[in-house]
């Protein structure tokens, strides 16, 4: 009997507490959720503008010129195997291509971030950034996204 009140206390007590780390929890998040709308930079301004791109894949997908032939890519992706292709091409030749990996494989949607640097091969030509996946299946580029690569 002296075991069950003991036990019964310790439970009471580890309740409180648990009540008291989830109240703290909650105001830290408050606090960091007000900051950040608080601080409406020039950047996160610039972010709002961009233009949006998806497919059933991809989704929030960004590109940005960060200099002359850097371009930066972010987004979000359920792929197999939390991998991304992609390919940089001009209408008739692939310039460069790679992949990336995302912070989640599907069916979870993660999150992506990368930088590249392309050159057109010729002045009359644009450029088209295609992220896509390869099936596990046959191989295949699937679910391809174009995005138009601006370059000025």
């Amino acid at each position: 009997m002296k075991i069950k009140s003991i036990l019964c206390s310790l439970l009471l007590v580890l309740m409180s507490c648990n009540k008291k780390n989830n109240e703290d929890s909650n105001s830290k998040e408050n606090i960091i959720l007000t900051d950040s709308i608080n601080n409406d930079t020039a950047d996160e301004s610039k972010e709002k503008n961009a233009k949006e791109f998806s497919n059933e894949r991809f989704r929030n997908v960004t590109i940005e010129k960060i200099a002359e032939h850097n371009f930066r890519i972010r987004g979000q992706a359920q792929v197999f195997e939390a991998t991304i292709n992609w390919s940089v091409e001009d209408g008739h030749n692939i310039l460069k291509d790679g992949f990336t990996t995302t912070d989640a494989g599907a069916p979870s949607w993660g999150n992506f971030d990368f930088t590249f640097e392309v050159e057109k091969a010729d002045k009359n030509t644009s450029l088209t950034l295609v992220l896509f996946e390869i099936s596990a299946k046959d191989g295949n580029h699937q679910y391809q996204l174009p995005i138009h690569i601006p370059l000025n």
